[in-house]
């Protein structure tokens, strides 16, 4: 049996972070990955060019059952200190929008930051690796396909259950089941929203139209895009309100889900209809000059017959504005893990140290990224929870 210090489970953005802070430290460590390359999912995001970090991030970013647990780690490792890293190793990046940093050339050079960073300390990571089981007694052991390890300190950064086809695997919560530690009901979250195949026939055949607007459930807001597909809507600004929607879809009549829809926000087109009520330019093309023109013709034709404006009463035109800038819609449900950027749920926060991601029911046993109940939005906030818990539980381990 090998004995290292620190085992870490998973070879992903918080798996590599926590592996090379706790090396400096002049810990032994080891990582184990199942797939048969490290960071997987860090070569596929952004594009490929990899949002690492929003330059503005606070609490209010990120869901949790304890919205003030990602405090502590957010504020020990920031997003300035990730970009220093960066420019460091020579990496150009820029600002894309609304604080999104990117790296100018490709996702790799931030996994080779990683990957260099954990050499540099000595850091053995091991590919191709299935666990097949963990005990504790006094310290872990831990059995898998490539060896036995001994270990003082284990690192879960197996992350959660989103697009398996990268790999991604239950074994976070079934190390929590075996040590009683309480898990938050997984469900997948930054994901695109399906609808009744009736409800949305008219809207299946513009796929691949986006549109501009403010998608809101309450006081969540966020202005982005939106983006029809055959099944329902994606694009960001769908994406990042799918993380505030009940992860259990009932019936029709169940508006629990619903979500309102500003489809023109810097427009008051009751006031535009109402300086244009002698026009005799029929609805569609109206709406046209502020719409892609599939998408006004579909929303014409699926809500108001297209008539010349001048046919339409005051209590038309208030109708249709009301329902442009107030578009209420009720998923039927979700395109589910294999379309989801991110797991919510996870690890209930209360069984965790908010300093060092260490659990409270049995020491030397850490959660670290997305296995734990914290999802940020869409715009490099997954990754600084990753950067911020690995560093917190690579200082501690």
């Amino acid at each position: 049996m090998k004995e290292v210090d620190v085992l870490i489970i998973g070879a992903g953005a918080a798996g590599l972070m926590c592996a090379a802070e706790a090396g400096k430290r002049g810990r032994s460590v080891t990582i184990l990955e199942l797939s048969e390359k490290p960071g997987k999912k860090i070569l596929i995001s952004g594009g490929g060019r990899c949002n690492f970090t929003n330059r503005i991030v606070t609490s209010e970013n990120f869901i949790s059952g304890n919205p003030h647990f990602c405090k502590s780690a957010l504020a020990g490792y920031t997003p300035e200190d990730f970009t220093k890293l960066v420019s460091q190793h020579g990496i150009s990046y820029h600002e894309k929008k609304l604080g999104q940093l990117f790296c100018n050339g490709s996702s790799g050079e931030i996994l080779n930051m990683l990957t260099d960073e954990c050499k540099k300390y000595g850091v053995k990571i091991i590919t191709d690796c299935r666990i097949s089981g963990i005990n504790h007694n006094g310290k872990f052991e831990i059995t898998s396909s490539y060896n036995n390890y001994s270990c003082a300190s284990l690192i879960i950064a197996s992350g959660g259950l989103s697009i398996p086809k990268m790999g991604a695997t239950d074994l976070a919560f079934r190390v929590a089941d075996q040590f009683k530690i309480n898990i938050c009901k997984p469900y997948p979250a930054l994901v695109p929203l399906t609808f009744d195949l009736n409800e949305w026939k008219e809207f299946s055949r513009i796929s691949g139209v986006s549109v501009d607007c403010v998608v809101s459930k309450g006081k969540i807001k966020f202005r982005e895009n939106i983006l029809f597909t055959h099944r329902g809507l994606s694009g960001p600004a769908v994406l990042q309100i799918s993380s505030y929607l009940n992860e259990t879809f009932s019936a029709k009549s169940d508006n629990v889900n619903a979500f309102e829809i500003d489809l023109l926000p810097d427009t008051d087109l009751f006031k535009l209809f109402s300086e244009n009520t002698g026009s005799k330019i029929h609805l569609t093309n109206f709406l046209s000059a502020y719409f892609p023109k599939r998408f006004a013709e579909t929303f014409t034709d699926k809500y108001f017959s297209s008539k010349p404006l001048n046919q339409y009463s005051q209590k038309d035109i208030k109708l249709l504005s009301e329902k442009i800038h107030n578009w209420e819609l009720i998923p039927s449900g979700t395109e589910g893990y294999a379309k989801a950027e991110v797991t919510a749920g996870g690890i209930d926060t209360s069984e965790l140290s908010s300093k060092t991601m260490e659990s409270k029911k049995v020491k030397g046993l850490y959660f670290i990224g997305e296995a734990s109940d914290v999802t940020g939005w869409l715009g490099g906030y997954n990754f600084q929870w990753a950067w911020s818990s690995g560093v917190a539980a690579g200082k501690n381990c």
